[in-house]
């Protein structure tokens, strides 16, 4: 193990216990430096965040911090994407992986730089998002009397 595959795992894992695009990271560092194609880093980095997405949850668990029929009605939806996803993949291949990613990056990345100021006061996932911040939660939210969950 490298000192790189030791920062990128580290860097992938501080990111994504932050909700930030952990995976991202890890993919492009998986693919631009370790020399993994396109669809093995994905595998690599769908087994990585498992343990990590435990330790987080962990922790916005005991903080209160989630939505749990909100969680149960994505993971359940989720899975089925998943699915269809895994197959898809296989018939796309890597290449076409690639570009798709690359391209879903960079509507991020300009959605970010463009769109992010204008939701001020706004948790992650909007007005019931899987995330509750007590900062933009209503009262009813923080006394855990909110009917929409």
């Amino acid at each position: 193990m490298t000192l790189s595959s030791v920062a990128a795992g580290f860097a992938a894992g501080l990111l994504g216990g932050m909700g930030l695009g952990g995976g991202a990271v890890l993919l492009l560092y998986l693919t631009l430096f370790a020399g993994f194609e396109q669809l093995a880093a994905q595998g690599i980095n769908l087994l990585f965040f498992l343990p990590i997405g435990v330790a987080a949850v962990a922790v916005y668990a005991k903080r209160g911090e989630i939505a749990w029929k909100t969680v149960g009605l994505l993971s359940l939806t989720g899975a089925a994407g998943s699915l269809l996803g895994a197959a898809l993949v296989d018939r796309l291949g890597g290449r076409l992986t690639t570009r798709l990613f690359a391209v879903l990056l960079f509507c991020y990345g300009l959605h970010e730089i463009f769109a992010r100021g204008k939701k001020q006061g706004l948790h992650p996932g909007g007005e019931h998002g899987i995330l509750k911040s007590n900062k933009c939660s209503t009262e009813a939210d923080r006394d855990g009397k909110n009917t929409a969950d």
